[in-house]
């Protein structure tokens, strides 16, 4: 008679978190860090997309709008509007790419530069008042949480067989 090895108990520490509870906590707190850094970039003239372009930029100047977007997690289209009118407010210029009649590097003006650190600085401080209050190993484990979660996602969008949104 083969021997079979008993199936051990739940632990009943796992059975008490329900990541659907994790998953809607960390949503709603999505929800109101977003808010929250809204009225404060709103307080500087700035909507969330239009710092994400310009701290992008900070990052990495001369992209095109394609590299952008695939940056930012939206489409082109959404982008092209987006930077037209950081270029109609003097905080964005397209400069031509030699080579390529079709695309252009987007760069920063100096007032772009100075809109963009302002920001950077609203967000820091915001950091500072809320996940830098953790303490060191807090910290450091939530960013180990965050990155396996990330190579969680990333592999779940790499599935061939992955469910499509409809």
């Amino acid at each position: 008679m083969p021997r079979t090895r008993p199936v051990p108990d739940p632990d009943p520490a796992d059975a008490a978190v329900d990541p659907l509870r994790v998953w809607f906590r960390f949503i709603r707190l999505n929800r109101r860090v977003t808010a929250a850094m809204s009225g404060t970039l709103r307080g500087i003239g700035l909507s969330i997309p239009q710092f994400d372009v310009l701290s992008t930029l900070t990052e990495r100047e001369g992209l095109t709008q394609q590299d952008l977007a695939a940056r930012l997690y939206v489409t082109k289209g959404n982008v092209s509007g987006l930077i037209d009118r950081l270029v109609e407010a003097g905080l964005v210029e397209r400069r031509p790419i030699p080579g390529d009649r079709r695309s252009h590097a987007l760069h920063l003006t100096p007032a772009g530069a100075d809109l963009a650190a302002q920001g950077l600085a609203a967000q820091a401080a915001y950091v500072g008042r809320t996940l830098g209050r953790l303490g060191a190993d807090d910290l450091a484990a939530f960013e180990g949480l965050v990155l396996r979660w990330r190579e969680l996602a990333r592999s779940e969008a790499e599935r061939p067989d992955r469910p499509t949104a409809d």
